[in-house]
């Protein structure tokens, strides 16, 4: 067991005048503020407002650390009830930090400016989240910073991951680590414990009853969190500590902007290429266009043609993640916009499975036969067709858990040298090494080609260098849009 001892926080003062807060639902509840004091604190933190149920008043639990910061900065005497955590204080990680990882870790350790630099500058606005997000590719120890920073902290601490394979891996590695009975809340299970692990979808039942339990949380793949529910686990969260992860931050729909608001900015990024040669492998990425055949050309040009036709008629650009939203909305009520929607649909899987990318797919299966390759594809039917023609095993959404760990665990040990897979493997699972990976099909996307780059970067036994082929039908959406990822 984890041993608890001393409380983390501040030590509640025990004054009669002091203002009390408490934890409530997914809010801070602020008891013993007069008028004067609630528009003081109004100035540095915004989201303060009145609450008419009980007389006092109310900010959301994410913005408890910045209230803490502009009562100190208020000189208020305070009953703080919010947070009253047991310290872990016999936590060690046997990890040692490589070079950039240490920077990484000290850059978001210095982020206590969130209480020193705001009580040595008293005009410093404070109504921001307490952390921040590291960004390094996959393959260079995200998770080693995150066991770091909880050793670090020493307080009870929630990590949020996407998928129940990253639940598991990352329960295996806190208990491999810390000798601690680790809580879990997802795959069946919802038990707490001093440290817990959390599934994004059960964090988000969970987090108004369980926000006032931890000191720090992490937030894994932390892309994750700029969808519209996930966003609520962040804001129901009282934790003074966030440490976001991910490979690729920026997201095309702008969404980035609210995780520095949620969770904090971006403190430090590291590319794949300054970490291959030494940390990861060194790499090369070939490109190979290939054409449509006279047939495929003629139905791609004329559900190209249905796509624009409309979006020229409805004056949607379909530059950003919100256009294709609106279309999408759209496509509810008007038939118009619906029959758009599909055609692009149909448009883009003649590209994505195109006949010349199978027969691509063959020569490169050939020229590298006894090295282990991950073939993705956007779709689930080119995955088994893949697999049906050229013998590879398989791994798209309807594999179940069972079948997907032993098709992993054979392609560990070399009983499988080649995969084929539809998503699935871009984050949230731990695969094995594998030094060449064909992306057949995709949606041209920065974070999704860093996500599938890293899966070949881990640094090989004979100091060789990983490929990864990017294979494109020419003159067409999809090669305009690589094209784009590429400038």
């Amino acid at each position: 067991m984890c041993p608890p001892t001393a409380v983390f926080g501040v030590t509640p003062t025990l004054e009669e005048d002091a203002i009390e807060l408490r934890y409530e639902d997914g809010t801070v509840r602020l008891e013993g503020v007069d008028a004067d004091l609630a528009s003081a604190l109004r100035e540095r933190v915004p989201a303060l407002e009145a609450d008419s149920r009980s007389g006092g008043r109310r900010v959301p639990a994410l913005r408890y650390a910045a209230l803490r910061v502009a009562l100190a900065l208020e000189g208020v005497n305070v009953r703080d009830r919010v947070l009253e955590l047991d310290s872990l204080p016999g936590l060690r990680s046997a990890y040692e930090l490589r070079e950039y990882q240490q920077e990484a870790l000290s850059a978001w350790l210095e982020l206590d400016r969130w209480t020193g630099s705001a009580l040595e500058d008293a005009n410093l606005p404070v109504d921001r989240a307490p952390g921040g997000v590291l960004e390094l590719p996959t393959g260079s120890g995200k998770t080693v910073i995150a066991l770091k920073a909880i050793e670090r902290l020493a307080t009870p601490t929630l990590v949020v991951v996407p998928t129940i394979d990253l639940l598991e891996q990352w329960q295996r590695e806190l208990e491999r680590e810390f000798d601690c009975e680790i809580g879990r809340f997802g795959g069946g299970e919802q038990r707490i414990g001093p440290i817990t692990v959390s599934t994004y979808d059960s964090a988000y039942l969970k987090a108004d009853s369980v926000g006032d339990r931890f000191g720090l949380v992490v937030f894994d793949e932390v892309h994750h969190l700029g969808g519209e529910g996930y966003r609520e686990i962040a804001r129901l969260l009282a934790a003074p500590a966030r440490l976001g992860l991910t490979a690729t931050f920026e997201r095309p729909d702008g969404a980035h902007e609210v995780i520095e608001e949620i969770v904090g900015p971006l403190v430090y990024r590291i590319s794949p290429d300054e970490l291959a040669g030494d940390y990861l492998a060194p790499y090369d990425v070939k490109r190979l266009e290939v054409s449509l055949t006279p047939e495929e050309r003629g139905e791609y040009d004329r559900n190209q043609e249905v796509f624009a036709d409309y979006l020229a008629k409805s004056n949607i650009q379909f530059s950003s993640g919100s256009d294709y939203q609106e279309l999408v909305k759209r496509s509810g009520s008007d038939p118009e916009a619906r029959e758009a929607l599909l055609a692009r649909q149909r448009a883009r899987e003649i590209t994505y499975g195109s006949r010349a990318k199978i027969d691509a797919l063959e020569g490169i299966l050939a020229d590298h036969r006894g090295e282990r390759i991950i073939v993705f594809t956007a779709f689930n039917d080119l995955a088994y067709d893949v697999s049906e023609r050229f013998l590879i095993p398989t791994i798209t959404h309807q594999t179940g858990a069972a079948e997907r760990r032993e098709i992993l665990e054979r392609f560990r040990e070399g009983t499988y040298a080649r995969i084929v897979t539809s998503n699935v493997l871009d984050e949230g699972v731990d695969v094995p090494d594998a030094n060449v990976a064909v992306v057949l099909s995709g949606s041209g996307s920065e974070r999704e080609f860093t996500q599938r780059l890293g899966r070949i970067l881990r640094p090989k036994d004979d100091g060789g260098r990983a490929l990864l082929y990017e294979v494109v039908a020419g003159e067409t959406a999809e090669e305009r849009t690589s094209r784009r990822r590429r400038d």
